[in-house]
């Protein structure tokens, strides 16, 4: 499992955030590097987002940190309740002296929270949630209850995004394997970044696009298709490629917002920039697929 911790770091390294140096950012990306294939397995075995599972996993035990975490290997603040028998301590929390389960390893403590999500029937709305959907997931978690705090799911959702923990969602424990079976430590990463809704990362000298597209995991007749650029297009320094398709539309801080063309500018540079389809553009703005703006026009990014 070493092994593939560090294989699967290294491959989805380029997945997550560019993280500042902060100590508390190093530490939460170190959590993340070293429980990823653990929530990937029990998001394989019940259905529960990995990145939900690694949110929680952050947020309840301060990425390993708290005294639960290091003292009982609890990293869900699962509290005993009527039904667990096994070992517990004291931990002042809603309530002075609460108990909470203590396990013998972390990996039990992953378990029994899939356990707990699956077998306690408040829960069970969120399992028609589609894998993908964590905004969904936080929501519901909060709504079932599961903690007091009223920015929970608000605090998920953020640490998901902070670290890119969406992307993970679409690992699976196969894909880990193959990729540590074949030593497939690869020397291009890219630092990634996130731009409506969508991962990209900019292009360095050397990059084509059939690299970018090994290095994600994707084929690149896709990563082509999601960049809006055919076969014969060669990748140039300094150009964006996303990960998915583009939205549809820009995001909603860009409503009614105009972009002043620059010289060497195309639309096709601004769908790229605000991540989003190059025919929204040429709709909104009402001109026609041969129209080539000029520099000092404004063109509306979002009405």
């Amino acid at each position: 499992m070493t092994r593939l911790v560090r294989i699967l770091a290294l491959i989805i390294g380029g997945l997550l955030l560019p993280l500042s140096l902060s100590a508390q950012r190093e530490h939460y990306q170190n959590y993340i590097n070293q429980y990823m294939v653990m929530a990937v397995e029990q998001m394989e075995r019940y259905k529960i987002p990995a990145s939900i599972t690694l949110a929680q996993g952050l947020l309840e035990s301060n990425a390993g940190q708290s005294r639960l975490a290091t003292e009982g290997k609890n990293h869900f603040g699962i509290k005993c309740g009527g039904s667990w028998t096994g070992p517990y301590m004291l931990v002042n929390d809603d309530a002075p002296n609460e108990h909470f389960r203590v396990y013998k390893s972390v990996r039990d403590s992953y378990v029994d929270h899939s356990l707990f999500l699956t077998s306690n029937r408040r829960y069970a709305g969120l399992f028609s949630l589609k894998i993908h959907d964590y905004r969904g997931w936080a929501r519901g978690l909060k709504a079932a209850g599961y903690a007091t705090n009223p920015r929970y799911a608000d605090i998920l959702i953020q640490l998901i995004e902070d670290y890119g923990l969406a992307q993970i969602d679409h690992y699976s424990l196969s894909n880990i394997q193959r990729n540590a079976s074949k030593g497939d430590e690869y020397s291009m990463l890219h630092e990634v970044y996130m731009c409506n809704h969508n991962f990209y990362t900019i292009a360095e000298p050397g990059d084509t696009y059939k690299a970018i597209a090994k290095e994600m995991d994707v084929s690149e007749r896709k990563l082509r298709k999601y960049n809006e650029v055919d076969k014969r297009y060669k990748l140039q320094i300094g150009d964006i490629v996303y990960f998915q398709k583009k939205q549809k539309k820009a995001d909603k801080q860009y409503k009614d917002v105009y972009h002043i063309m620059k010289e060497g500018e195309s639309l096709y540079d601004l769908a790229q920039r605000y991540g989003m389809r190059v025919k929204t553009l040429y709709d909104i703005n009402h001109l026609s697929p041969d129209y080539v703006p000029a520099v000092g026009e404004l063109v509306l990014i979002r009405k």
